[in-house]
């Protein structure tokens, strides 16, 4: 029979513990890398409505469509 003290993964508590150490590290570390990302993005290019509505939006679709086309051609 398989012995009780075993975990379900087969890592010891130690190993458990280093790897939760190693996961939360990575997990902050790109939390902050993503929330820099989005407020940079959001500096960039807000992606809500401005007093203009969505027509600098239309621009920026306009432009992108004749880009994209000038490449294709």
């Amino acid at each position: 029979m398989a012995d009780r003290d075993a975990s379900l993964s087969g890592l010891t508590p130690e190993e458990a513990q280093e790897f939760h150490g190693v996961f939360m590290t990575s997990f902050i570390i790109f939390t902050v890398i993503a929330i820099i990302a989005h407020v940079l993005v959001w500096m960039w290019r807000p992606w809500l409505p401005g007093p203009d509505g969505y027509t600098s939006l239309d621009q920026g679709v306009q432009f992108a469509a004749t880009f994209l086309t000038s490449i294709v051609t």
